[in-house]
């Protein structure tokens, strides 16, 4: 598969391109799908902490046989920098709207 190949199916990956409905028939004719080996996916959970609190934040991880895969889709980056925005600003009500948030207790000194 050649650099451009990939560049493209990365972009489509992330839902940051569009493909006419030309472009869909040409890679169809030479029986390319354009998500093709791209859109593997999983569910996990990535813990936020910030100060006492730490949220667990479900996302999506995509993964790839390249790169450094797995990755994050821009929502679920935009969705975690917002929770932890919140924790930081202490809007812990507004971090658990998106994320189970608990706050950390030492049990020993």
């Amino acid at each position: 598969m050649n650099e451009t190949f990939r560049s493209i199916q990365e972009l489509v990956r992330r839902r940051e391109v569009q493909i006419s409905n030309h472009g869909y028939d040409e890679l169809a004719a030479a029986g390319i799908l354009a998500t093709e080996e791209a859109m593997t996916t999983r569910r996990q959970i990535k813990l936020v902490r910030e100060g006492q609190y730490v949220a667990e934040v479900e996302v999506e991880l995509i993964e790839d046989k390249e790169g450094w895969a797995p990755y994050l889709s821009l929502e679920d980056v935009e969705k975690l920098d917002a929770v932890r925005k919140a924790l930081r600003a202490g809007r812990v009500e507004q971090a658990g709207q998106t994320a189970k948030v608990f706050r950390l207790m030492p049990v020993a000194v």
